[in-house]
């Protein structure tokens, strides 16, 4: 019998991907099911992006490009970060990746081994532990908490940190809560960070301009005190509803950028052409269907929680950021994980557990209202009529 290293025993997964895998396989079946279970836009890629990866096909842009991406993918980035940050960046610091996870993998294997310790959001996204875990790592929640409209706690998150902590992630407009954290707050966090100038920070911002009642996100790249130690990771997946492109990108400090390169063409080599040409037409062409998106997850996100707190046992604060609702449901009585199963299996309606994003996830479970408004009222319906059961 074969056997693999111990650290693929530790990998986990995203069971946001097994949850669809089930909703489809029932929905294959007969069974009528109402998917608020994946974090993907369920609108088309903007037209004048696909006709721009078209004709870089059709004008014979077939072959490898570079590790760290086509020069203009990498202006066009540099060019959409001063309009959404104020801040000035150069090309040669951006990395184009097939993805977001990439950043992730990348920053968390440059600094995780063991004996070290890295700190991540929880409930935050399950590969960051996951990858954690994998390196051999020490994974250290940093409570997300609700009494906190689900922002992270400076004082909290500095008061975790060790001489043995090497990389911290945030992430915010954030998954599963769709807390955005203030600006305030992230202020205080880096005028801590400053004694602790030994671990290096990771930022995840792909939900940056998906935020609605007059919040913005604050961008660490903000803060020119730390960006000697800052990552910073972004894409086109949820902002141009570009999610099967697999088109992300990266911002990297000098001293790192080598070596994420090297990374690159150990393990992927480079991002097709064609998507690269999306991407720029997706920064440089016009945003009308960004901001119509926008306009309809807004409506959607209120038709959201207006009708979780509508249902007994639950509530529901209201989410600040990206398009995930994560409402409390522990006057229920229901474990989440089971909760879940049930509604998927019984009433037809996927969704994701809190647990699957976290210990402190327990009591919660996570709907995307990447889905149009009519799936949204049936689902709901049909948790309310579930429950009531």
């Amino acid at each position: 019998m074969i056997q693999t290293i111990s650290a693929f025993e530790r990998i986990g997964e995203e069971n946001a991907f097994a949850v669809l895998a089930r909703a489809t396989e029932l929905a294959q079946s007969g069974k009528d099911i109402i998917n608020l279970g994946i974090g993907q836009p369920d609108f088309r890629t903007p037209d004048h992006i696909v006709e721009a990866a078209i004709k870089a096909l059709r004008d014979g842009h077939h072959g490898y490009t570079p590790a760290t991406g086509l020069l203009a993918t990498r202006e066009a980035v540099a060019r959409r970060t001063f309009t959404t940050t104020g801040v000035e960046i150069s090309p040669e610091c951006v990395m184009i990746m097939p993805g977001g996870k990439p950043t992730m993998y990348a920053a968390i294997v440059m600094f995780g081994e063991p004996g070290a310790e890295i700190l991540y959001p929880d409930p935050g996204f399950p590969i960051y532990k996951s990858m954690i875990d994998f390196t051999g790592a020490k994974a250290v929640p940093v409570p997300i908490r609700e009494e906190n409209g689900f922002a992270f706690s400076a004082e909290e998150t500095l008061s975790l940190i060790t001489p043995r902590t090497r990389l911290l992630i945030l992430n915010s407009p954030a998954n599963p809560t769709g807390g955005v954290t203030p600006r305030a707050e992230i202020e205080k966090l880096v005028k801590g960070l400053a004694v602790h100038p030994h671990v290096a920070i990771l930022s995840d911002e792909i939900y940056d301009v998906m935020t609605y009642d007059g919040e913005s996100a604050t961008s660490l790249l903000q803060f020119p005190e730390i960006r000697d130690r800052l990552i910073v990771l972004n894409g086109w997946s949820k902002t141009w509803a570009m999610t099967g492109w697999r088109m992300g990108w990266s911002i990297w400090p000098d001293a790192l950028y080598g070596k994420v390169r090297k990374l690159a063409v150990n393990c992927w080599s480079c991002v097709n052409a064609p998507s690269q040409y999306a991407g720029i037409a997706a920064i440089d062409g016009p945003q009308d269907e960004v901001d119509r998106m926008m306009r309809a997850f807004d409506r959607r996100r209120q038709v959201v929680v207006e009708g979780l707190n509508a249902i007994d046992g639950i509530s529901c604060i209201t989410p600040k950021g990206a398009f995930y609702a994560f409402p409390n449901i522990k006057e229920t009585g229901r474990p989440a994980k089971k909760l879940a199963s049930q509604l998927l299996e019984e009433a037809g309606v996927a969704l994701i557990a809190g647990p699957d994003f976290g210990t402190l996830g327990e009591g919660y479970i996570r709907l995307s209202y990447a889905n149009s408004e009519e799936n949204i009222l049936r689902a709901l319906e049909r948790i309310e009529s579930f429950l009531a059961r």
